[in-house]
């Protein structure tokens, strides 16, 4: 299994990620803000139905995909510097939903997922700001994007972004200290340094998912943990 993870991820959940594929660190120059340029979010959607990958994600990681047999589609955009066209692949795939700022998806993102019902926000760092888990549950840091999802019905819970490490930033989005395999979220972090961190550990246990904090830290968001088996 491939992990793709940004290279700037603290050193003790870079060795402790590791012990459950093959790492691959992510990182960037002279395409987006440096503090999100190694954000797998940024440069991946990952769905049931396949992967798309930034037109301009460096030719190295197209190579590896390909070397390690990986199936993967290009975008039509490229990442660019900053807000909104930094966030073009950064949406949220489910079984039965697309969720992201509409007008600036990728087209080829729209095409893969036009089957599903879409859902605008308009936070366009989606994926960043949510995590998506089983039937219609939803975790994220983004009041918009909370109140959106509640008045579908959906059950979201809605929690701070402070104490979430983004170097440069104030504080980091919720989804993108975290991603999910098989069972099992795992954080950039422990819980314990944040708010509403066991609202967090109740609301995933309630759901089934086991949960593994890479490190003793405050979350870090490092634009999501993805996992590609």
């Amino acid at each position: 299994m491939l992990i793709i993870v940004d290279k700037k991820i603290p050193e003790e959940a870079r060795i402790n990620l590791q012990k459950y594929g093959e790492l691959v660190l992510l990182e960037t120059k002279g395409i987006t803000e440096e503090s999100i340029s190694g954000h797998p979010d940024n440069f991946f959607l990952s769905s049931q139905k396949e992967l798309i990958v930034a037109t301009n994600l460096p030719q190295a990681y197209k190579e590896l995909l390909r070397e390690k047999k990986v199936s993967f589609k290009e975008g039509s955009f490229n990442v660019e510097e900053k807000y909104p066209e930094a966030a073009h692949y950064n949406a949220v795939v489910t079984d039965n939903y697309f969720i992201h700022r509409a007008d600036i998806s990728d087209p080829e993102i729209i095409e893969s997922t036009k089957h599903l019902q879409q859902i605008h926000v308009s936070q366009g760092f989606t994926r960043c700001s949510l995590l998506p888990l089983r039937e219609n549950n939803f975790i994220t840091s983004d009041k918009g994007i909370y109140e959106t999802l509640v008045k579908r019905g959906m059950q979201v819970l809605l929690v701070s972004p402070v104490n979430i490490i983004l170097p440069g930033h104030a504080y980091g989005l919720f989804g993108g200290t975290c991603g999910i395999y098989d069972n099992t979220v795992f954080f950039l972090g422990s819980l314990a340094h944040h708010c509403d961190g066991e609202k967090i550990k109740i609301f995933l246990k309630n759901l089934g998912y086991n949960i593994i904090e890479l490190y003793d830290g405050p979350l870090f968001d490092g634009g999501s943990i993805l996992f590609i088996s």
